[in-house]
Parts: structure tokens; sequence; C-alpha cells
């Protein structure tokens, strides 16, 4: 096993884990009732989406990888490659709040991009609509629930709790891994809709 890289201390990880998920959250939920910044870039805002979802697959392709590694017993390279995963996904975070601040929300369906989506719009989205928002709601729903885990997770592992980690990381990984693959999809299926 690994040397721990974390002295333990439970109450101060506890509160920082809580203190961290509860900005988080209460950050990306403000989003939801900010009105889109209206200015002009010099660059397709866009952009930042095609960003996230190359970076939700790279988590992805991380996770795998460490894995496959934890598998092998390469307990160095297991860490290493989550906490490229951890970092990538502070980066997401920081670009997603950066995107929706800046240009709002994109509504699935709206083909001539007015913010409403009007009946024959939904007609032409079909059951594809009721599919990205089955998507989008269990998507949102984990990876709110997952942070704290996901935290909880690296501390046991970094203090060289490996049983309390290991224990934890058979419900956080797959929850992880679920989150950063319909992120893709959910990009994949909103883009279309970008103005």
């Amino acid at each position: 096993m690994l040397r721990p890289l974390l002295k333990k201390n439970d109450r101060l990880a506890g509160w920082l884990i809580i203190l961290f998920s509860i900005l988080v959250f209460a950050g990306v939920t403000a989003l939801g009732s900010m009105e889109k910044a209206d200015r002009t870039f010099s660059f397709d805002i866009h952009l930042l989406p095609l960003a996230n979802a190359c970076i939700n697959s790279c988590v992805t392709l991380l996770l795998i990888a460490a894995f496959i590694c934890v598998r092998r017993k390469r307990y160095v390279a297991h860490r290493n490659l989550m906490l490229a995963a951890m970092f990538l996904s502070i980066f997401f975070l920081v670009l997603y709040i950066t995107y929706h601040f800046l240009a709002g929300e994109a509504r699935f369906g709206d083909l001539n991009h007015d913010g409403v989506v009007d009946a024959a719009e939904k007609i032409t989205a079909g059951s594809r609509r009721l599919v990205y928002f089955i998507l989008l709601s269990t998507h949102i729903l984990l990876a709110g629930l997952a942070l704290p885990f996901i935290l909880f997770t690296a501390y046991r592992g970094l203090s060289g709790e490996y049983q309390r980690h290991k224990r934890l990381a058979r419900i956080t990984w797959p929850v992880w891994l679920y989150v950063a693959i319909s992120g893709v999809l959910v990009y994949l299926m909103i883009s279309p809709y970008y103005n």
C-alpha cells in the first residue's frame, strides 16, 4: 500500500468537504435564477460546453484507467489518475459556472433560439425531449449527490484509510463514471440548440 499523503483529521476534513459541497451546490443553483449576461464575446461562447464535454470524456477515461490500475495493484498510478480526474472535474466546474453565467440556458427543442419551446418545436423534438430530460435529471441529481462522497472517498484514500476508501469507492466510482458519461451525452443532445 501507499504512504498516506494527508494527515488524518476527520473533523477538519468533514467540515471542509461539507462547506465546499454546499458552496458548489449554492453556486450552481444560483445560476438558474440569473439572467444571461448581455455581452458580446470575441470568441464563440459555446466552445465552453464543448470543452466541458471533452473534459468529461477525459474524466471517463481516467476513471476507467484508475480502476484498471487498482485491480492490478498499481496504487501509485491509481492515485495519480484519480487526482487528475478530480482536478479536471474542478476545472469542468469552473467552466460550467462561467458558461452558464455568461450565456444562460439553452432549451432542448428550441429550434429558433427564442428561449421558448413552442408546441411545434416540442412535436419536432418528439420522444428525444423526454430522453434528454431523464438523462439530464439523473445527471444533475447524481452529480450533486456524488460530490461530497467523491471528496470523502479521496480523503479516505489520501489519509491511508484504505479499507474505508475501498468501501466508499465501490459506490462512488460507478456514480462518478455515470455522471461523466451522461455529461457528454447531455452535451451531444443539447448542442444543436445553442444560439
